[in-house]
């Protein structure tokens, strides 16, 4: 009897601070239900009326054997929360209403004719007032539509039972899986990224930090949950007017990446009826996020998700090597494959710049000689200028550019840069295997090692390994090329041909095995391509140019430029003379 009392006190009390029907939800039990479509299931819980799980039937977790592995989870249902804060009038009081502490109503599930499912919950406030969620679930094998969670939150005649008030607080949060090969890799692409509106970039926090945060005083339209291959987005076209977003990371073999939260107001007025929300749930694949649009069509940009790189990079990746490497996955089912042809692809497109460049680097390899003529002619410092002019007076005889060998390595830098973007944010990478290598997104090991070495990893890389091999030989072939050519400084051998192959072994050891398969094809077709061109090349007819050029320049007109260029080296000096005084 004093238990029934107490708790009769208690109720009593909660109908006198809540009201009766906020009070009757309060302690409502819960109930969660599942609602499925091709590509999704979307767990709920009549507790907030919130989606607590959404698990992606076309994507497995990473696991050693592939069968092994379980369908990809989007978030665990014991931390996923998404609630709302307002603030409703009792008497004389004001009631503050988060929904995480309610129990929803559920209305049965229905289908519409056009296969749309709809999920309506509502939390009673009065006898006629109600928050209303609605969620609609597409199947309509349009993958940009179907990994879509429309999210509706009605009003409904809560005008009068609403406090003053300027804003609604929304409060969503989720602790994301590891889903991935490599907490390391996958860690380093997860983070929070949020959208400005009527901006085309996306920003992100900071992703190497263990914790953090940030406040953003002025509207977004939708903030991401960002993991390496996949994204939970909260999309809200009317703009969110504030937010304060961040994470922690998780422990590595926790099971676990980060922990998520964000913090959101949206505006509020006595004439607002509701608001039209959405949720994508899917994976981060350029095709499908470049689809995804706000209610009225505009562009959100979500694309941009995946790091492709800013400026001149992210170019050749969304305008080349996507749509080719698009193109070929098409008719070969074997990524190795298609990277291979990329590979050959781009070497062929670039191959007359190589040409050019080596024509350039055997002129400047048959006119050393007397380019170290000129520098016993001028040995002293003060000399230097006479001896620059000297040989560049030599060079413009003989028709060679200077900087004619460096430019196939300037139009290679964005591509190559571009695809060191491209291979670890590719989803479609993701669990296809190769060779020895089980997930061309991930690392491939060979020799999994009871202990950790600094920088370098616990396991072996084979791929890495023949990408620093191969890096080591074409470092020496093309230094000897430029050695023969010019001067080098002292240590660059070291540099060149030693060092840079064991730092990029260091640094790779943990990468895509997709990227160092895609270097070490690049660098086997540049010996390749430059082993070709070199029995194609004859000295003797480059020779016979390069005397042709002098004697039809020697008895020409000097151009515009070079008397410029005479003047300016005369002028300098003239200033070191000066100095010397």
């Amino acid at each position: 009897m004093a238990v029934a009392g107490a708790a009769a006190a208690v109720r009593e009390r909660q109908v006198e601070t809540l009201g009766e029907y906020l009070a009757a939800a309060r302690e409502a039990a819960p109930e969660e239900f599942t609602v499925e479509n091709d590509v999704m299931s979307v767990r709920f819980s009549t507790r907030g009326g919130q989606v607590t799980g959404v698990t992606l039937k076309d994507y497995r977790k990473y696991a050693p054997r592939k069968e092994e592995g379980r369908p990809v989870e989007m978030m665990d249902p014991e931390t996923a929360q998404f609630g709302m804060t307002f603030y409703v009038r009792n008497g004389l009081n004001n009631v503050d209403v988060n929904t995480l502490d309610y129990v929803f109503e559920a209305d049965p599930v229905t289908t519409t004719p056009d296969g749309v499912q709809l999920v309506v919950m509502r939390l009673p406030v009065a006898a006629d007032a109600s928050l209303e969620y609605r969620y609609l679930i597409y199947d309509t094998a349009s993958p940009e539509r179907d990994y879509l969670v429309d999210f509706d939150v009605r009003l409904v005649n809560m005008a009068a039972e609403m406090a003053n008030q300027t804003q609604i607080r929304l409060d969503w949060a989720a602790s994301t899986y590891q889903n991935e090969k490599g907490f390391k890799n996958e860690n380093m692409y997860t983070t929070v990224a949020y959208r400005f509106p009527g901006d085309s970039s996306v920003e992100e926090l900071s992703m190497s930090e263990e914790e953090r945060s940030k406040e953003v005083t002025t509207s977004v339209n939708w903030v991401a949950f960002k993991q390496q291959f996949f994204s939970s987005v909260f999309i809200a076209p009317e703009n969110v007017s504030y937010a304060n977003m961040g994470f922690t990371t998780a422990q590595p073999g926790s099971g676990y990446v980060k922990n998520f939260r964000a913090q959101m107001t949206v505006p509020y007025t006595a004439d607002t009826e509701g608001y039209d929300f959405a949720f994508y749930y899917g994976p981060n694949k350029y095709s499908i996020l470049k689809k995804v649009t706000a209610t009225e069509g505009d562009d959100l940009y979500m694309e941009r998700l995946i790091p492709l790189g800013w400026g001149i990079f992210g170019w050749v990746n969304r305008w080349f090597v996507i749509p080719v490497f698009d193109f070929l996955r098409n008719y070969i089912p074997s990524f190795g494959i298609v990277i291979l042809i990329l590979a050959v692809l781009i070497r062929l497109i670039i191959s007359p710049m190589t040409y050019k460049s080596y024509v350039s680097m055997a002129k400047m390899r048959l006119i050393k000689p007397q380019v170290d003529e000129l520098a016993k002619k001028y040995p002293k410092q003060e000399d230097a200028m006479k001896r620059q002019q000297a040989t560049m007076e030599l060079y413009k005889k003989a028709g060679i550019n200077p900087m004619g060998g460096c430019i196939p390595l300037l139009i290679q830098m964005p591509i190559l840069i571009a695809v060191f973007r491209f291979f670890p944010a590719s989803i479609e990478l993701r669990d296809q295997p190769f060779l020895w290598a089980d997930d061309l997104s991930s690392y491939d090991s060979i020799l999994n090692l009871p202990f950790s070495i600094p920088f370098y990893g616990d396991h072996i890389s084979l791929f890495a390994l023949l990408m620093a091999a191969s890096m080591f030989f074409y470092s020496y072939y093309n230094y000897q090329q430029t050695a023969s050519t010019q001067t080098q400084m002292p240590g660059m051998k070291f540099m060149m041909v030693y060092l840079m192959p064991v730092m990029l072994l260091l640094w790779f050891n943990s990468y895509a095995s997709g990227l160092c398969y895609y270097y070490l094809l690049s660098n086997l077709l540049t010996i390749g391509q430059t082993l070709v061109i070199r029995r194609m090349v004859d000295d003797s007819k480059i020779q016979a140019i390069m005397q042709a050029n002098a004697a039809r320049k020697s008895n020409g007109k000097k151009s515009k430029f070079q008397q410029r260029y005479e003047e300016l080296m005369r002028q300098q000096e003239a200033a070191q003379r000066a100095k010397k005084k």
